[in-house]
């Protein structure tokens, strides 16, 4: 019987694979005449008995620095390869591995055992079987060995030796079948979906939740080198895999799930079937944070919200009427309790439903909402009716901006809240990061802490006279003011009508500018014009939005022009960067998402960043998010970062460092020159 190695190339790697496959030949002939680096026996574990299996260990030592391969060996390496001489009617079964060990080498996922490991082969004996005097039983077994510098193809010849049993040879076979992983009785589903490759594990809660990986013995499934996703479903665990290599297509799918610190893992067996969706997020990042501290921290970002363009016009609009009312002390609370309630069941909400859609296995993260078309399109005709509204282009109270009341303040709230969530501040990273990994109850709790952030400036003016008697006097420098005002809120608008251009196209964007118009012209002109005249002017409006849906195009992704050229991000991309030896700055962005633009105006898109670049062979990277892009989520998931922005520094070599959130020109020179 002959096993035959096994390769594991993925698709954009294989430039790399093939020149460490070719590379080997030319280090067995120096080799040639030294020693195997990883030494090798084959001993039994008792005498042969007819009609019984008996089993046998094949060992492997290898020497400090050196490593040996399991059956899929991931992105470069060989498998073993067996040869075995047997007498008549006996067999060898399939190899046992123990729990093998993910390896980076110059940016390569490799599967590697670096101490003495023990592989078990069943031998079948047939019930004819002589068990005395029987003709010798050998190996030719071939492996690859590597270091981190150089591979060898090694091989020896075997002889099966039958010791006399002692309690030693006992207790080497206890340790070798303890190390090897015992295969789950109840067989898992597997489905693979566009990218990504799911399995359901038949798991008991609580068993194997710790420091999770695949290893999938199958090759060219999956990308070795991308990031795994796991969740506790029930009685089941569900891992998502991204796929790469050739995309093979397998009937079957086999494995080790490892877990925990020491070897630990389960073989298990999957067949094509349906895999539930949603659950709870397991590995990842993990938090570490005191949930107090992330509280804190939710509760600062949301009152530096309260500081963005399309929300201080808002707040402090909304905060003057309480000047202008100058009603009693009962009043100006209720306003301010129902301003917070509409702040906070706005965030409560959209928190709640991001995480139901990640629960039922959609790729989401803050401001996801902004990833859709006919969103962008709402908030383009809110925003151009708030700012004609503060031109003074209409006087109708038909927004509750600048009228009093609770029901007003709660329709601001509610409204300051939708407008608030394309922006994350510094202090926010962490929280909505950490609300991807926390229970349902902490993650929920963490975004009332962002809405109570951006309530409490005007929660304080409603409970605080000492702060209403600063606001300045009710006069005609409030409609000057007001004015003001809509510039921000305008310039809000454009930049909604830009992005609805990247979402939908032109011809979906010139639709909801004709519809935020439009509505618009229809509030000012309803006291200069005639009932039929109001009717044949409602019929426009109504018709530009009657037609957004259908003015949707499919865009290609069109990559903003950039100082530094940087390279669109995919996983087989950061891979193949990684393995260049070169450091690599890899930044995430999206057009929805003020903080990005801030942070590359100020630091990344600078002549002195591009000169540091160039001198020092860095290699730029950038994931535009502006659609939804599930290989970017689950980027953003493995840093414990809920949306954008998200920066990453990889020096040569090494792992990544994540970059603060606030960038600055000179933090990005001092990493390219150190």
């Amino acid at each position: 019987m002959q096993a035959r190695p096994t390769f594991g190339l993925s698709f954009m790697r294989y430039a790399i694979a093939a020149l460490f496959l070719w590379a080997v030949p030319l280090a067995v002939e120096a080799q040639a005449q030294q020693d195997n680096y990883i030494a090798a026996d084959l001993v039994a574990e008792s005498q042969p008995e007819a009609g019984e299996t008996l089993t046998v260990a094949l060992r492997f030592r290898p020497q400090e620095g050196w490593h040996g391969y399991w059956s899929n060996p991931g992105d470069a390496g060989l498998g073993m390869e067996l040869d075995w001489t047997l007498p008549e009617g006996w067999e060898a079964g399939e190899p046992q591995y123990p729990v093998p060990e993910a390896l980076e080498l110059i940016g390569l996922i490799n599967h590697v055992f670096k101490e003495p490991y023990a592989v078990l082969v069943p031998i079948t004996v047939p019930e004819s079987a002589a068990v005395t005097n029987i003709a010798p039983i050998a190996l030719a077994a071939e492996w690859l060995a590597c270091s981190d510098r150089l591979c060898v193809r090694e091989g020896d010849r075997l002889t099966l030796r039958f010791p006399q049993e002692t309690e030693q040879l006992r207790a080497d076979f206890d340790a070798h079948r303890a190390a090897i992983p015992p295969l789950i009785d109840s067989e898992a589903r597997f489905a693979l979906r566009g990218d990504v490759l799911r399995l359901a594990i038949p798991l008991p809660e609580g068993v194997a939740e710790g420091n999770l990986h695949l290893f999938v013995a199958q090759s060219d499934v999956m990308n070795y080198g991308a990031a795994q996703n796991f969740y506790r479903n029930g009685e089941y665990l569900i891992a998502e895999l991204a796929r790469g290599g050739l995309r093979a297509e397998p009937d079957r799918i086999d494995g080790i799930l490892a877990f925990g610190e020491d070897g630990q893992g389960l073989r298990f067996e999957a067949a094509a079937g349906d895999v539930p969706t949603g659950g709870r997020a397991l590995g990842g990042a993990a938090v570490d944070t005191p949930l107090i501290l992330l509280l804190g921290g939710a509760l600062l970002g949301g009152l530096l919200l309260n500081l963005m363009p399309c929300v201080f016009p808002i707040l402090s609009l909304k905060a003057l009427t309480l000047a202008r009312a100058g009603g009693s002390e009962s009043a100006a609370r209720r306003e301010g309790l129902a301003y917070t309630a509409g702040v906070m069941l706005a965030v409560l909400a959209l928190g709640a439903l991001m995480l139901a859609l990640r629960a039922a296995g959609e790729q989401v993260g803050w401001a996801f909402q902004l990833q859709q078309p006919l969103v962008v399109a709402g908030l383009l005709v809110l925003a151009t009716l708030i700012t004609a509204n503060l031109a003074g282009l209409f006087e109708l109270p038909m927004l509750p901006i600048r009228t009093g009341g609770q029901g007003s303040a709660f329709a601001t709230g509610l409204l300051a809240a939708v407008v608030a969530t394309p922006c994350t501040g510094p202090f926010m990273a962490a929280a909505l990061g950490a609300a991807l990994l926390l229970p349902v109850t902490q993650a929920l709790l963490l975004f009332a802490a962002l809405g109570l952030g951006l309530a409490l400036p005007f929660l304080l003016l409603g409970y605080i006279p000492a702060l209403r008697s600063r606001l300045p006097k009710p006069g005609t420098w409030m409609e000057t003011f007001r004015k003001i005002m809509a510039v921000p809120m305008g310039l809000t608008a454009l930049a909604l009508v830009w992005l609805a251009w990247r979402l939908g196209g032109a011809h979906f964007a010139f639709t909801a500018v004709g519809a935020g118009v439009t509505i618009a012209i229809l509030l000012a002109s309803l006291r200069r014009t005639s009932r039929p005249m109001q009717v044949l002017l409602l019929m426009i409006p109504v018709y530009f939005l009657a037609a957004l849906p259908f003015r949707v195009e499919e865009q290609a992704a069109v990559a903003a022009e950039s100082m530094l050229d940087p390279i669109p991000y995919s996983e087989e991309a950061l891979v193949e960067a990684r393995a260049s030896g070169q450091p690599l700055f890899l930044w995430f962005t999206a057009d929805w998402c003020v903080t990005c633009k801030v942070n590359e105006s100020i630091a990344i898109e600078r002549e002195v960043t591009r000169a540091a670049f160039a001198e020092a062979g860095v290699i730029a990277m950038r994931g535009d998010w502006t659609r939804a892009d599930p290989a970017i989520t689950r980027y953003l998931e493995q840093w414990g970062a809920a949306g954008v922005p998200l920066y990453v520094w990889y020096p040569a070599g090494e792992e990544g460092e994540q970059l603060p959130q606030v960038l600055t020109a000179d933090m990005l020179v001092e990493r390219a020159g150190g």
